[in-house]
């Protein structure tokens, strides 16, 4: 897996053997959920939710955003990204923290632009943070939902709206809310 473009572009980045702990998205996925915000990154202040190896994150500090937050309950997915931003050279622009999402989500008085959220499939995570995520966006926020193809997300959460889904292949969907936008 690599950056696919900006000034980390061709990084190859490691990941966590197997996929029992991470899944991590596909370049596919990735291309596609970055053409959806392509111009909405530059200067902005990213949430990587459920950040594995920290791929979505790191690809959003390569295409331009002024700061990433990594947040991953793992240690291992904790440490692992923190080495991916090292090598991309990113160290001073984002924060790494290994802490429950919701614990995280629930806590934080930090406002994002942007939200990137892939957590593990039908695990229920992805709705309960959902609930609390508006809290922390700021007034042109966007929310970004890697899920499974067969689990439906709200139509509204707090007052962003779902303005698109897209499915690629049977099995994932990403999903995008906007403040305010139908």
């Amino acid at each position: 897996m690599r950056v696919i473009t900006g000034t980390a572009r061709g990084r190859r980045l490691e990941t966590l053997p197997g996929e029992d702990i991470t899944r991590p998205t596909s370049e596919k996925v990735k291309e596609a959920l970055f053409s959806m915000i392509q111009f909405d990154i530059e200067g902005r202040r990213v949430l990587d939710l459920f950040s594995g190896c920290g791929q979505l994150g790191i690809e959003a500090l390569s295409r331009g955003a002024d700061f990433c937050f990594f947040i991953d309950s793992n240690k291992s997915a904790a440490e692992i990204t923190r080495k991916n931003i090292d090598a991309c050279g990113f160290r001073y622009s984002s924060d790494v923290r290994c802490v429950d999402s919701m614990v995280f989500v629930s806590g934080t008085k930090e406002l994002f632009d942007i939200a990137l959220l892939d957590p593990p499939y039908k695990s229920g995570l992805l709705q309960r943070v959902l609930e609390k995520l508006p809290d922390c966006m700021s007034d042109h926020g966007i929310i970004v939902c890697e899920h499974s193809a067969d689990e439906l997300l709200p139509v509204k959460i707090g007052d962003f709206l779902l303005q698109r889904t897209r499915t690629y292949g049977k099995t994932i969907a990403l999903s995008l809310y906007r403040k305010g936008v139908e």
